[in-house]
């Protein structure tokens, strides 16, 4: 699996991203990853555990072989799941929620009293992932492949129209968004009221690859004065036509706050 493949290869523990795409905090890293293939990247808090070199791989951390989940990693590397799916096919494979449950024991969710008061669907994590190019901090965007080519068609759409897009956030595992929860949990805040604003790990749509939170240049992220921008107003009048639909309007039946960033791509008829 090479960099100028742009794929994330994505397993329950660990994920494998492209090489030239993560930078490293020290030198010996740094020199690794200047040559890597591929390098695994534990989800749960984003630790770099090894760089595939044109030599073999090289651990990046110690006791590498006792690390969760690198058999299954190493199975993506050996054949990487994006390979076997025909290219223009959409159907991308889905991750079992294998952690999912000591995921919402650990942070006091009790998922089936969630899903069933916000009638919220699991979403599962894709088993891999399309390079849609930077968000705004200028990060690796990652969407399913299909969401990746609607993201564009809608950029450059809007550009046309004069109106920059620019991406907060799309893909996050159930690792990221268990993180989220904790941080917060650790500021003082209560599990209600983060769950009207964050999703629980597991039924948020940024989990599918498809769902994007978008702003415009100068604007807060994820703010609902969104809604009174040139970008909201295109995205409202537009955005349907190019296969995306806002999740959360107000008023929505799943307990979400109104959310004018947040779209999913759902596919149309014009998707090829």
């Amino acid at each position: 699996m090479r960099g100028r493949d742009a794929i994330l290869a994505n397993t329950p523990d660990i994920e494998l991203w492209p090489g030239g795409v993560l930078r490293a905090r020290g030198n010996r890293d740094a020199r690794a990853l200047a040559r890597a293939r591929t390098v695994l990247r534990r989800k749960r808090d984003g630790t770099l555990l090894a760089a595939d070199l044109p030599e073999g791989l090289l651990p990046l951390v110690p006791r590498l072989a006792r690390e969760p989940g690198l058999d299954a990693a190493l199975a993506a590397l050996e054949h990487p799941p994006h390979v076997a799916t025909r290219n223009g096919i959409d159907a991308v494979p889905s991750l079992p929620p294998t952690r999912l449950a000591s995921r919402l024991d650990a942070l006091g969710i009790d998922g089936d009293a969630y899903a069933a008061r916000t009638g919220l669907a699991l979403e599962p994590e894709p088993a891999w992932l399309a390079s849609a190019g930077h968000d705004r901090y200028r990060r690796a965007l990652w969407l399913r492949v299909d969401a990746a080519r609607g993201w564009r068609r809608l950029v450059e759409a809007a550009g046309r129209d004069g109106i920059v897009l620019e991406a907060v956030s799309g893909y996050r595992s159930h690792d990221y968004q268990a993180g989220i929860i904790e941080r917060k949990l650790a500021r003082g805040l209560g599990i209600e009221g983060i769950l009207a604003v964050n999703a629980a790990p597991g039924w948020s749509e940024h989990h599918s690859g498809c769902a994007i939170d978008i702003s415009a240049p100068g604007e807060p992220a994820a703010e609902e004065s969104f809604e009174a921008t040139r970008a909201s107003a295109w995205l409202q009048a537009n955005a349907a036509a190019l296969g995306f639909a806002m999740s959360y309007p107000r008023g929505n039946p799943h307990g979400i706050v109104y959310e004018p960033w947040h779209w999913r791509f759902g596919g149309t008829a014009r998707d090829d």
